[in-house]
């Protein structure tokens, strides 16, 4: 076999490295380590989907973080993997309650509805998270036909507005939902920014809170592709294995996806990648807290910061960088932070908002 360092390529860099912007932490690459992961699992022959040495090796990976009655079924996606975990916790009429603004909700086109066939419940909240009062908003009608049956609480840490549940929190919402049948779903897309922020383990507001099944994240926070469904209670759910198939959500040279997660998860590479993103979303916020007409909306927990502008100053500082309206009518816009966001970087944006906010 050929030296990988000797190996011909026509494929050609076809943008800036040096560019980078706020709009989103899927926008930034891959870590160096993960790459490096990635090439270490390459070469020779592995049993493919899934029984292969590194999707086993992250099992015990996952134990170490979560328990040994964790179970990890690596997915290709976050959509994915909120798919896959919802469906294997309800049943054809089922339903699940979640906030309206998660993203199962929001920014899945309709897939848990629709491909998972199953119902959202939702329920307005102030700063994203759920309580066992907001939930029992929804949390009725078990015995009526008419309606569909709540079958789950779906929570997601740190949320879409950029809060972060505290474990006792957590532990409140499993005991109140566990209390009526119900079981508890974490979307942990940015579980690491969470434990970041906490500064705690990530078993501490999961599985010892009494969460049954995570999503979790590792796209947002340094790996290529790849999250996974982690099974915290196995009496939770049923037919993973079938299920992830039918969502085509099983990737045949699955060892790709697992060398990423045990890259970011054997070590302390998803803290370092999520307390520095956390870092830079703090810094940012500092930087512009006292730039006058500009108001922060949402503590800054994790690594995203909410805030209002004049909705002509967004639009001239965009064409400087890149970020999202979350609520154009409003003026409201996410900027969000990255595991590779420097001090200059952003420094350069808070730098230039000031000058569009002074012409």
């Amino acid at each position: 076999m050929a030296d990988p360092a000797t190996v011909r390529t026509d494929a050609r860099r076809h943008h800036d490295p040096r560019v980078r912007g706020f709009a989103s932490d899927n926008y930034a690459g891959a870590h160096p380590e993960v790459l490096a992961a990635l090439a270490l699992a390459n070469g020779g022959h592995q049993i493919a989907y899934g029984e292969d040495e590194y999707t086993g090796h992250l099992q015990r990976v996952m134990h170490s973080h979560f328990g040994p009655t964790a179970e990890a079924f690596p997915v290709f996606n976050g959509t994915g993997a909120n798919v896959v975990s919802l469906q294997a916790m309800t049943d054809r009429w089922g339903a699940v309650i979640c906030a309206e603004t998660a993203h199962i909700n929001v920014d899945e086109g309709g897939a848990p509805e629709r491909v998972g066939g199953l119902k959202l419940l939702t329920v307005p909240t102030p700063d994203g998270k759920l309580t066992p009062e907001l939930i029992d908003r929804q949390a009725y009608g078990w015995d009526d036909e008419h309606r569909a049956m709540p079958q789950v609480v779906s929570i997601t840490q740190n949320t879409e507005l950029g809060t972060v549940y505290t474990p006792d929190e957590i532990r409140a919402i499993c005991a109140h939902a566990h209390a009526h049948g119900m079981k508890v779903h974490l979307d942990g897309a940015r579980i690491a920014n969470a434990a970041a922020s906490l500064d705690v383990p990530m078993r501490t507001f999961t599985n010892t809170v009494g969460v049954d099944v995570l999503s979790f994240g590792g796209t947002k926070n340094g790996a290529l592709f790849g999250e996974a469904v982690v099974v915290l209670n196995p009496d939770a759910v049923r037919a993973m294995k079938h299920l992830r198939k039918l969502s085509m959500q099983l990737a045949s040279k699955m060892r790709f996806v697992s060398v990423q997660l045990e890259a970011l998860l054997a070590g302390d590479l998803w803290l370092r990648n999520a307390r520095h993103a956390n870092t830079m979303a703090q810094r940012l916020a500092e930087g512009v807290r006292g730039v006058d007409g500009v108001e922060i909306l949402h503590p800054v927990q994790a690594n995203a910061v909410f805030a209002r502008l004049p909705h002509e100053v967004s639009e001239r500082l965009q064409k400087r960088f890149r970020f999202y309206f979350w609520d154009e009518a409003a003026g409201d816009v996410r900027w969000m932070c990255a595991f590779d966001t420097t001090e200059e970087d952003v420094d350069a944006f808070v730098l230039a908002l000031k000058e569009e906010m002074a012409r």
